[in-house]
């Protein structure tokens, strides 16, 4: 009798530590696809909570290290190693200056691992365009499936509560971290994007990613997120003009038809789409919003804080201490959330919903120099190196900057922005070696 033989199996498979060893990138693709690992009722912005995708994230970083052990040069250009030592060194004389040093602690802490080190070890990670295409294809991934979720959340009656009915989008992710599926679809649709308009040899590929980015607009929309629809057009915009203009002028008219036909004509949510909208700019008079107005008031309290602390800020995660006594009498004790796991919660108001205010109220000028100095040649550095290589780059942290405007970090999927700042990074900062990356 003939004995079947097994079929070999892929490199990865059979020796996954020397496949980690020789791409990196592996892990930093699993970071963004272990987002998707539901967490439970556990509430996600609490102060310490560690998830797969952290884990995996910190993987990364201590894989980074080991090449550094091992005697492996880790290309990090001199600029970028300037602009992530001045945002450690701006964390630390906030925590050093501290109202409650013990307590900022772990705000320094989680700083440095969002704002470099993840940044960093991506950055080292992405050798070549694989690496890159490796980890955008995992973020279209993670997109197709919190999209999918969220959508089946949305016609069945089965996600978050929005006004009254229970049929927000919110993927696995649970009413408790309500912007973190929307955060997500946008990622992947920006993805997806960049990835058809470089396509060149596939047209079917090229034809399937479209196709997709059309898809994620049904679940982005009933995400019921502004801040996401904003940063999504913002995002998508700047993508297409570094692209070619024409696009941008050709695709305008089609991407308004089929944003008409997925939301409004199939149902998607297009009343309530439209009243979302329209309570954008809704902060006063008998038809204002409350979760508007309480955000202007969370970044008025910011504000008053910094008065307080100009130079370094109050320290990290001291803005919940000090709210109270900074905020107006008219901030809400907290926002409604509700889903069919954790029933009715209400959640408090422990951030000013605005990362730059945020890090003006926790680290002062000092911190918002370097801060503003990372974004800023970030932004500039993926602008002006041309090829088509850029577009992802440059989309994903238009998305986080403009997101930055009405969110801050925190929950779940705030390693996403550390994966983004990582791939912005090498984009902007390359090192004299491979600088046409």
């Amino acid at each position: 009798m003939a004995l079947a033989l097994p079929l070999p199996l892929p490199t990865a498979l059979r020796h996954p530590g020397r496949a980690l060893l020789s791409r990196p990138s592996l892990l930093a693709a699993a970071t963004v696809l272990l987002v998707c690992v539901p967490t439970g009722e556990e509430d996600v912005t609490a102060a310490v909570h560690v998830a797969p995708a952290d884990l995996a994230s910190m993987g990364l970083v201590a894989l980074t290290g080991l090449d550094l052990l091992r005697g492996r040069t880790v290309r990090i250009s001199r600029p970028a190693a300037v602009l992530f030592a001045a945002v450690v060194c701006a964390a630390a004389a906030a925590t050093v200056a501290s109202v409650d040093p013990s307590a900022s602690l772990t705000g320094f802490v989680r700083l440095v691992q969002v704002f470099v080190l993840v940044p960093v070890a991506v950055l080292a990670a992405l050798r070549d365009r694989t690496d890159l295409r490796l980890v955008l294809g995992a973020f279209v991934l993670a997109a197709l499936v919190e999209g999918g979720v969220g959508t089946d959340q949305y016609l069945t009656g089965t996600g978050a509560s929005y006004a009254g009915e229970p049929i927000r989008a919110v993927g696995t992710f649970g009413a408790l971290d309500i912007m973190a599926m929307s955060g997500v679809v946008s990622f992947g649709l920006i993805a997806a994007l960049a990835l058809a308009l470089t396509e060149r040899g596939n047209r079917r590929l090229r034809g399937a990613l479209l196709a997709v980015a059309a898809f994620l607009l049904v679940p982005l929309a009933v995400s019921f997120s502004r801040g996401s629809w904003i940063a999504t057009a913002v995002a998508v915009t700047v993508l297409l003009l570094k692209f070619d203009v024409r696009v941008l002028l050709r695709g305008v008219v089609p991407a308004l038809a089929a944003v008409v036909v997925l939301v409004g004509g199939l149902g998607a949510g297009g009343g309530g789409v439209a009243e979302r909208l329209g309570s954008i700019g809704s902060v006063s008079g008998g038809n204002e919003d409350h979760s508007v107005s309480d955000r202007y008031d969370l970044w008025a309290t910011a504000r008053s804080i910094w008065a307080d602390h100009p130079v370094t800020g109050a320290g990290p995660k001291s803005f919940p201490q000090l709210r109270d006594s900074h905020a107006p009498l008219r901030l809400s004790s907290g926002s409604d959330a509700a889903d069919a796991t954790i029933g009715f919660e209400r959640e408090p108001l422990l951030s000013p919903h605005n990362m730059y205010f945020l890090v003006l109220s926790e680290q002062g000028l000092v911190g918002i120099v370097a801060y503003g100095g990372l974004f800023l040649a970030l932004l500039l550095g993926c602008l002006r190196r041309p090829g088509p290589d850029g577009l992802a780059a440059v989309g994903l942290l238009c998305w986080i900057l403009v997101d930055f405007l009405y969110a801050d970090i925190g929950g779940t999927t705030t390693v996403l922005t550390s994966v983004i700042l990582g791939i912005a990074a090498r984009r902007a900062l390359p090192d004299q070696v491979d600088g046409t990356r």
